[in-house]
């Protein structure tokens, strides 16, 4: 395998005896301390959680393996409308709620702006969710792996790295040295497009599972042999995500290391990136990628000395992460359609003419396709009420139009979308943004992937005087109608 050639050590950094590298001012990290604008670790109600993922709506799954994975991660959004990635586990993952909670408790006391922080759990009954910042812009995998625009560039690489160090030199002054199975999809991207470390892999898949899910050429030495995960080990795996940046590929590192001990550095590099970088820069990260994957645990460098080895390596750092990676961002992230521009300035008219030509085509024929065993009276006089309420909404009718969706609403025979959103901009026209809201909220419960509830939602917070919820939910609302237009 040539894990623990003996010549690998003559292409490493010059370390002392425990595999220290000398340190570099780490300025960066002095000036940028923990975040103080997340709320504090809480527990949330399995409720609360399935209204915030439209009941585990299959829409909403972002993980890797879909709904196939054993612990499958949903995004959603709270009533306050802050965004979040929740992962439900395995039932049988976590049998001790108070260790469960134990647990998660510790996770969550991090806060830094190098993690996807841990906002929360749920063990309600056999249930075990976490509950994290959504991170919105993909995986190290998806940009690394299966880029379409264009592939990360060398600064944006090195950019990776030395966040990723940063984000374990904080874990572990925080005595939380320990990370499960670090590879490129525990690395997720935020708004502005930096690189974060997903708080999820701090704990376990399960209380007795294995720290590593990945082939086993990726997997440290010493965890085969012993089946534990050490500090060591996330050094390791930080080295294979090394090999990662280093290629586009995911290399075993037995391989890398005997093309690296060949000197064959050029089959290593990712032919995107020719041109990129200097001779020098490269084998500065081959070095530390050597270093990493040493055999012996101890000889490997520790957090610390990882960011005093990237920092020197660093380029064009006035450039913004977004800019790097070419995501658009901020007014730029957002070209709104009509509708958008609609619901921004709050004209209530432009949105009513829109639903109105809209009808009931998004509602699929959740409102309309009645089996024939329930054409009862009831049925029929609740029928009677949405179309009342149709006729006054159509005539401008509001307050006619609130009272017969509310009878429509009420009754609960059937569940439309269409009728909350009719209903939401009754009540916005009616100077009741709080009742609007909830009903452009529950529009979303039911239909995950319909734009017309985030547009709603947007010019409810727009009333509230919520501006920065109203933006994002805004986004939220483009990107929704953007690929339902991609796909129709």
């Amino acid at each position: 395998m040539g894990c623990g050639c003996s010549n690998l050590s003559a292409c490493c950094w010059s370390l002392d005896q425990n595999g220290s590298i000398p340190e570099a001012d780490n300025v960066e990290n002095e000036d940028k301390g923990e975040v103080d604008d997340l709320p504090a670790f809480r527990e949330y109600s399995i409720e609360t959680l399935q209204m915030a993922t439209s009941g585990f709506a299959m829409e909403n799954i972002v993980s890797e393996h879909g709904e196939k994975a054993p612990n499958v991660v949903y995004k959603g959004k709270l009533e306050n409308q802050r965004r979040i990635a929740v992962k439900r586990f395995n039932r049988s993952a976590w049998p001790d709620a108070r260790q469960f909670l134990e647990e998660a408790k510790a996770v969550g006391q991090l806060r830094n702006h190098r993690l996807a922080n841990l906002l929360g759990c749920c063990y309600e009954g056999d249930e075990r969710l976490l509950v994290a910042e959504f991170m919105p812009n993909e995986t190290l995998a998806k940009h690394l792996f299966h880029w379409e625009a264009q592939p990360m560039k060398w600064v944006m690489r090195l950019r990776v790295a030395l966040h990723l160090a940063e984000a374990l030199e904080y874990c572990t002054s925080k005595g939380r040295a320990l990370y499960h199975d670090l590879n490129a999809y525990r690395i997720v991207f935020d708004d502005e497009g930096n690189p974060r470390l997903s708080c999820f892999g701090l704990m376990k898949n399960s209380r007795d599972g294995k720290s590593y899910s990945t082939n086993l050429a990726f997997t440290p030495p010493e965890y085969l042999r012993t089946g534990r995960v050490t500090p060591e080990s996330v050094m390791y795996s930080f080295g294979t995500l090394l090999l990662d940046l280093l290629s586009g590929k995911h290399i075993p590192p037995s391989h890398a290391l005997d093309l690296i001990r060949d000197r064959n550095i050029q089959m290593l590099t990712d032919s995107c990136l020719e041109g990129q970088f200097s001779n020098d820069d490269g084998t500065e990260l081959v070095r530390l990628a050597s270093r990493c994957l040493q055999y012996e645990p101890r000889e490997r460098p520790n957090p610390k000395s990882l960011v005093a080895a990237l920092i020197p390596l660093q380029r064009d750092t006035e450039v913004p992460s977004h800019e790097l990676m070419g995501m658009l961002h901020g007014a730029d992230a957002v070209p709104l359609s009509p509708l958008g521009e609609a619901c921004l300035r709050m004209d209530l008219t432009a949105i009513h003419d829109v639903l109105e030509k809209l009808g009931y085509k998004d509602d699929e024929g959740a409102a309309t396709e009645l089996s024939f065993q329930m054409w009862t009276n009831q049925m029929q006089e609740t029928l009677t009420s949405k179309k009342k309420g149709d006729v006054a909404f159509r005539h401008k009718d509001f307050r006619a139009a609130l009272e017969c969706y509310t009878q429509f609403i009420d009754v609960g025979t059937v569940v439309s979308p269409t009728v909350y959103a009719r209903r939401s901009l009754s009540y916005l026209m009616s100077n009741m943004p709080q009742e609007a809201l909830n009903d452009a909220v529950q529009a979303q419960v039911i239909s995950p992937i319909w734009h017309i509830a985030s547009y709603l939602q947007a010019s409810a917070l727009l009333a509230l005087g919520k501006e920065d919820e109203a933006q994002a939910a805004l986004r939220e609302a483009t990107e929704l109608e953007n690929k339902k237009n991609a796909t129709s």
